[in-house]
């Protein structure tokens, strides 16, 4: 079988890496390579392998590389970058690229727990597009300002996000400012409407609509029925329900009583 050809693209990729190899740590031999003709795609994906701290270095304080957030997002999520050099860039990545440095296996955890404080203070001026796919992908430690978000979409993006732990769920479910997004969304997601945790989470808020709370109490088991009768600040209707579930239950478990 005659092997296919190189692409342009790989061949510049694989040119200007190996001469990298070779100038190793000498600053002026990289400055060299930096001073000739490289179009930043072929600089951002040789970024992408294992090159020497000296040109990541030269590259973050050279013109234009230095003013180009798709470089400078590169350096930092590389595995060789130093600790300083990767917190001292984060400042200037776009959203897009600080969700990346969040989640980057290699990227040192300070520059990773920056990159979430930088997303969570941007959160207030994105635009609605720009929070919901952030939603998808954000993480741990962006997640929950996610759920408190007031619109729909952003919310629904959130819930679909694999990084969503049930308890950071619950936890924004607890919260005595939940917004109304949060409680139709919870109830109605596919991922979390069967989730027990939930359902119990959405019937102890007393924020929860009531014809969603409703719905949840047959699913709950007798000490949590126990629990939502003795919760203060809950819907009449939502306790008496639950006392007639928890009531049935009894006798179902107790047929002799029925005699």
């Amino acid at each position: 079988m005659t092997p296919r050809p190189e692409s342009p693209l790989g061949s510049a990729v694989d040119a200007l890496h190996a001469a990298l190899l070779r100038a190793g740590e000498s600053v002026p031999r990289v400055r060299e390579i930096l001073a000739g003709p490289i179009e930043e795609q072929v600089l951002a994906a040789v970024l992408r392998r294992a090159v020497p701290v000296a040109f990541l270095e030269t590259v973050a304080s050279t013109r234009p590389w230095s003013e180009r957030p798709r470089v400078l997002a590169r350096i930092v999520l590389n595995p060789k970058v130093p600790r300083a050099l990767s917190l001292r860039l984060v400042s200037q990545l776009s959203w897009r690229d600080l969700a990346d440095v969040a989640a980057g296996p290699w990227v040192t955890a300070a520059a990773r727990q920056r990159a979430e404080s930088l997303l969570r203070d941007g959160l207030r001026d994105m635009r609605v597009g720009d929070r919901v796919t952030l939603a998808r992908l954000a993480t741990s430690g962006v997640l929950p300002l996610l759920l408190t978000d007031s619109e729909t979409r952003v919310v629904e993006a959130a819930l679909f996000n694999p990084r969503l732990r049930e308890q950071d769920l619950v936890t924004a479910l607890r919260r005595d400012d939940v917004v109304p997004s949060l409680l139709h969304a919870g109830s109605s997601s596919p991922r979390w409407a069967d989730n027990y945790a939930v359902r119990l989470a959405l019937v102890l808020q007393p924020r929860t609509p009531l014809a969603v709370a409703l719905l949840q109490i047959s699913s709950l088991v007798p000490r949590d029925l126990q629990r939502v009768c003795a919760t203060a600040g809950l819907r009449p209707l939502l306790k008496a329900s639950a006392a007639a579930v928890l009531e049935k239950t009894r006798e179902e478990s107790n047929p002799r009583r029925l005699n």
